[in-house]
């Protein structure tokens, strides 16, 4: 693999990486495999990260998607939807 997933659009405005999109370096995608979520979600009152929307995902802790490869993501790009920060672009092999 010589790129990593880019983050699409994350509808989770409660995350403090959220400004706009996802300015988190990378997220980490873990939650089971009923709610594959994104770990790196965190509600603060301050926002943080990247000077831009520009996310990606470091690591897949969810093995039986098929989109991952050796813990990473291998889709072209994901989709964070709104609330629980769900994986939308999960599919269980």
């Amino acid at each position: 693999m010589s790129t990593v997933t880019a983050i699409k659009s994350c509808a989770t405005t409660a995350c403090a990486y959220n400004h706009g999109g996802c300015t988190a370096f990378a997220i980490t995608v873990g939650g089971d495999s009923t709610d594959p979520a994104c770990s790196t979600f965190v509600s603060l009152d301050a926002r943080g990260g990247l000077p831009v929307a520009e996310g990606h995902v470091g690591a897949c802790q969810r093995l039986e998607c098929i989109h991952n490869t050796d813990l990473m993501c291998t889709a072209d790009a994901i989709t964070i939807g709104a609330d629980t920060a769900t994986c939308q672009s999960y599919k269980a092999r």
